[in-house]
């Protein structure tokens, strides 16, 4: 086991990789980079994401000299930028150099995870990330295991009365559920429980209060899932229906395998047959789902919930620096992301023998 984990490990290196080479020349051929945005600003057509932040000091610096040289009061940049001062601009974000010598310097500044400076903000990609952190990993964690506490014991339950008025009942209401989307939900929770309309039982916005920091452990622990509530129901509900039938049917078809009914046979009770028998070959396929469901969640699935719950965390960053093409933030968050993901494949894996322990990687070919 020790010998697969290690080639696993090993081979982060060259995929990580390989996610790089992939993204960065999409990315770099996509149109209205970081100088496309800068000239916009300078001719006063940047409309959109790109309004929300007032530049770097260089790029401000920029902007204030490109008004200056316009002559009789007229804006240049609606006549067109000098030259000089787009070249300055292009030498500003890198781009004077060859797109492959571009990539070789990022990747080389990425092995001692050296990741820049956003372009628009004026920190450090490492420092954004750090701070975004939080918001994310609390979102991806704590939805992952609420919808794994909730969705397997139901849809163990849904599988052994498989048929009955409950688990039609169910079935129904994980239907109506599902068909609701997370940022309607998210609004109709606001509405309801957070000072909309009708109780104030939940704050609107942010990971913790602004008192926090004075608060002693216990409130510090209480005040931070009071905050997260709501969000995290948010972003669960939409989860259930598909895990819950996903573990139902994987029970439903081991349940009537040959294995489980020469268990019966023998005199097993109903509980043994099922928990130590049908569960660890059940559980292999809702498993596998682990680590897809954390990564989405902590960047796609949450991005609409932190909007909606002014959560500022990593996939509301990442999408606004593709917006903007503020691409060391860009390629900083797809770094971690595809990090994590890698990581977490490796622990779903490991995942697999703590259910089965008969399961040995090493005897595979």
């Amino acid at each position: 086991m020790l010998a697969y984990l290690l080639r696993r490990l090993i081979l982060v290196v060259p995929t990580l990789f390989g996610i790089m080479v992939l993204n960065f020349f999409i990315v770099q051929a996509a149109p209205g980079g970081p100088v496309e945005q800068m000239i916009a600003r300078m001719e006063g057509t940047a409309v959109g994401a790109t309004e929300r932040f007032s530049g770097s000091a260089s790029g401000g610096e920029m902007i204030r000299q490109a008004n200056t040289e316009s002559s009789g009061g007229s804006y240049r940049g609606a006549r067109g930028l000098p030259k000089e001062l787009v070249q300055r601009i292009e030498r500003m974000y890198g781009f004077d150099k060859p797109i492959g010598e571009r990539f070789l310097l990022m990747m080389k500044s990425y092995l001692v995870f050296d990741f820049g400076d956003s372009f628009f903000r004026n920190r450090r990609v490492v420092d954004l990330v750090i701070d975004k952190m939080p918001v994310s990993l609390s979102l991806g964690l704590w939805t992952t295991l609420l919808t794994y506490l909730v969705c397997i014991p139901l849809g163990i339950a849904k599988a052994v009365r498989d048929g009955s008025r409950m688990d039609v009942g169910t079935s129904a209401v994980l239907i109506v559920l599902h068909a609701i989307p997370g940022f309607l939900f998210a609004l109709l929770l606001i509405v309801v429980f957070a000072g909309g309309s009708y109780f104030k039982w939940f704050p609107l916005r942010g990971l913790t209060s602004d008192d926090w920091s004075s608060l002693d452990a216990v409130h510090k622990v209480l005040d931070y899932f009071w905050h997260m509530a709501l969000p995290i129901v948010a972003l669960t509900i939409g989860a259930f229906t598909t895990m819950t039938f996903l573990t139902k049917n994987s029970f439903i078809e081991e349940i009537h395998k040959q294995y489980a009914l020469t268990a019966r046979a023998k005199g097993l009770s109903e509980g043994r047959v099922l928990y130590s028998h049908v569960f660890r070959n059940a559980m292999m396929i809702v498993i596998a789902g682990i680590p897809a469901s954390f990564v989405g969640v902590l960047f796609a699935g949450s991005l609409i919930i932190e909007v909606i719950f002014s959560l500022d965390g990593i996939g509301l960053l990442g999408f606004e620096s593709a917006l903007n093409r503020d691409y060391p933030v860009m390629f900083g968050t797809l770094y971690f992301f595809g990090m994590i993901g890698l990581v977490m494949g490796i622990v779903g894996d490991m995942m697999y023998t703590v259910v089965d322990p008969r399961l040995d990687f090493e005897a595979r070919r």
